[in-house]
């Protein structure tokens, strides 16, 4: 499903360029459940950028799905973008002009669907918002408003399910609910999932355990069977 070959990222700053990843090498299986923990500033985001296409690597190779996305156009990387991958982000990133509804629905009109308003009222549903088809994100509290992000990321069915720290900004109650909601979304769809947490018990529910340190994978555990 994913295949990385000495993939590198550099970004410029004032004091010339910084090495962000150095050399990664990472196979994921299709449907496998990895989670990507180590210190702030190890390079898990920006590995997760590079896989959303939200960011392009400086050398390597990158595989997704058999799509090869290294030198694809901004235009290639959101069309397969917005039917491969679906992301959910610490920050809930909704627009706030449009209903719960529309937030889910409007990526998948841009993909093409049709249906995209009744494939959107269906994932909200399915996340536990049927009542609030109609509400605003400033009329959500935190947990309902990454339900939301929830349904917009797994409405298309994604191949890939990126998620980077989803429970950050809740409450550790309302976290535990989002991550098992999470988790059976991604089991019903059948994506692969990567996700990064903080949390050492969060990551070893996933079947594989990725550790980052300064721009490399350090370590690399499986569940045990």
């Amino acid at each position: 499903m994913i295949k990385l070959s000495q993939v590198a990222l550099k970004l410029g700053s004032a004091a010339g360029e910084v090495n962000i990843l150095n050399g990664i090498d990472l196979h994921i299986a299709a449907g496998e459940t990895v989670g990507l923990v180590g210190p702030s500033g190890s390079g898990k985001t920006s590995l997760m950028l590079l896989l959303a296409g939200l960011e392009s690597a400086t050398n390597g190779q990158i595989s997704i799905n058999n799509a090869q996305i290294s030198g694809m156009s901004e235009d290639a990387l959101a069309l397969f973008r917005r039917r491969n991958v679906g992301i959910v982000f610490q920050s809930f990133h909704l627009i706030p002009t449009m209903t719960a509804t529309e937030n889910v629905a409007v990526p998948l009109e841009l993909a093409g669907m049709t249906d995209a308003f009744p494939i959107a009222e269906n994932a909200l549903k399915e996340v536990g918002l049927g009542h609030r088809l109609g509400h605003y994100p400033s009329q959500l509290s935190g947990g309902e408003q990454q339900r939301v992000a929830l349904a917009r990321a797994i409405a298309p069915q994604p191949k890939l399910l990126l998620a980077d720290e989803p429970t950050g900004n809740l409450d550790h109650d309302t976290g535990e609910r989002i991550i098992e909601l999470l988790f059976r979304l991604r089991e019903r769809v059948g994506a692969t999932l990567l996700l990064i947490t903080h949390d050492p018990a969060l990551a070893r529910r996933c079947d594989r355990t990725l550790r980052m340190a300064d721009g490399r994978i350090v370590s690399d555990d499986r569940l045990a069977a």
